[in-house]
């Protein structure tokens, strides 16, 4: 009675990670010679492994095939090229395997740091230096749309039957943007309850508003707030408002195109 011969191979992850094993057991640099040299060693785990596991020799047969090639173009005289040529499989296995490397290396490294419980890095970069959008130079938006709740609770809106029709906008965030910059070329820094002064609805107030967020961040204004729950006040920079006549560039979906 003869008992059954069974093969005992080291488990790889893939076709890459045979190769890179191969590689340095031989201590060699990842190159297309290189390759070429562990080709023969290659084949003989493939085709023992042909005999273990079948189901898992796919992968390995496409690397396979792209060793043997070239390992018989480098054994074979090949005609001097004048001109260059794209990056051939050989160049290309290197370069995908040097990549793999390079995961691998790192992959081990975040093993390490998860088996000693080091599982978070500190920043060493400094934060982005983001330009602005808006200067509230201490006021949060928050604290401008709870100003903003307190005027739209002083305009409320007004009863209409269900089967009304929406009515449109009869003031624009542009036609705001005009008014608040004439307000600012005056000067002067005036509360921030006086924007809504001549506003009759909701409407109007949400209009203006974004109006004011708008000026903010093209730079015509600041808001100030000396401590919380103080008044908030619009502090124009008049340098930087437009001269009386000149169009605004912003773009907004609740407003119309600027007229031609």
């Amino acid at each position: 009675m003869t008992e059954e011969f069974t093969v005992q191979l080291p488990f790889f992850e893939g076709p890459l990670d045979l190769l890179l094993h191969l590689i340095e057991r031989r201590e060699l640099d990842i190159t297309k010679v290189s390759l070429a040299m562990v080709t023969d060693e290659y084949m003989a785990y493939l085709a023992a492994l042909e005999r273990v596991d079948p189901g898992r020799v796919a992968d390995f047969l496409v690397v396979a095939a792209r060793l043997l090639l070239l390992k018989s173009r480098m054994l074979l005289p090949q005609e001097r090229q004048e001109e260059e040529e794209e990056e051939d499989d050989g160049e290309a296995l290197a370069r995908a395997l040097e990549a793999y490397r390079q995961f691998k290396q790192i992959a081990e490294l975040l093993a390490e740091r998860e088996a000693a419980g080091l599982r978070a890095y500190v920043r060493e970069a400094p934060p982005p230096d983001l330009e602005p959008r808006l200067s509230p130079n201490g006021v949060s938006v928050n604290d401008l749309l709870a100003a903003l709740r307190d005027i739209l609770r002083q305009k409320p809106p007004p009863p209409e039957s269900v089967d009304k029709v929406v009515r449109p906008l009869r003031v624009t965030v542009r036609q705001r943007i005009r008014t608040l910059a004439a307000r600012l070329r005056q000067g002067g820094r005036f509360r921030f309850e006086e924007l809504f002064a001549g506003d009759v609805d909701r409407q109007d107030v949400i209009a203006t508003f974004l109006a004011l967020l708008e000026t903010l961040k093209l730079g015509w204004a600041r808001v100030e707030q000396e401590k919380p729950f103080a008044p908030i006040y619009i502090e124009p920079i008049v340098e930087n408002v437009p001269a009386e006549g000149e169009e605004p560039e912003f773009t907004s979906e609740f407003d119309e195109p600027p007229a031609e």
